[in-house]
């Protein structure tokens, strides 16, 4: 018959059903156990409170449920993940409000003076007024060539191109006939036409 026959049931089709659905809410409960285990594993940085929260489950079904209304909100490695996202962002943002080199005054990438020390960081382009960097050869601003530096050599090839294809261009049509202009009063007369004493 069985444990059930306890409770009162004797028909063993029943006792069956009811040993087969003891046993799937057992191994739930088990299964809840190790899920709880391994979640809080994922969330909870520190051992204790990892078995503390795998021990709460081991109450049927109520301990889970409790800790998941508590657990933490995020996974550790999205919270890593985080951190490093805004460590890389607080990197870019030293990186564009550098320092003055002379007093270490925070200043801009556009700064051609130091505000606090008022010393020279950078030279203006002489045609737009931007700041320069040293490197550069032109002016990216207004394609201006820097004083002192040389043109890159990319450049002059084309302009050779461009000078030999207009001259080209100019040898290839022909020159326009000369215009002639209307006789007027007496540039008209001829000298046979003229009065002798004139």
């Amino acid at each position: 018959m069985g444990l059930l026959a306890i409770f009162g049931i004797h028909n063993d089709t029943v006792n069956r059903v009811v040993s087969l659905l003891i046993l799937f809410l057992v191994v739930i409960w088990l299964a809840l156990i190790y899920w709880t285990y391994a979640d809080a594993k994922r969330r909870i940085a520190d051992p204790m409170l990892v078995g503390c929260a795998t021990l709460c489950s081991v109450f049927p079904f109520l301990g889970t449920i409790i800790y998941m209304i508590v657990r933490p909100p995020e996974y550790l490695d999205d919270a890593r993940e985080r951190e490093i996202e805004i460590a890389a962002a607080e990197a870019r943002l030293a990186e564009l409000e550098q320092g003055c080199p002379y007093c270490g005054f925070r200043v801009e990438k556009a700064f051609l003076r130091c505000p606090s020390c008022l010393r020279r960081l950078k030279e203006p382009c002489e045609t737009c007024g931007k700041p320069l960097d040293p490197l550069w050869k032109i002016c990216p601003y207004c394609e201006s060539e820097i004083p002192g530096t040389t043109a890159a050599p990319a450049a002059e090839p084309a302009r050779r191109r461009s000078r030999r294809s207009s001259a080209a261009s100019t040898l290839a049509e022909p020159p326009p006939p000369p215009r002639r202009k209307p006789p007027r009063g007496d540039e008209g007369t001829t000298l046979s036409s003229r009065p002798p004493g004139v």
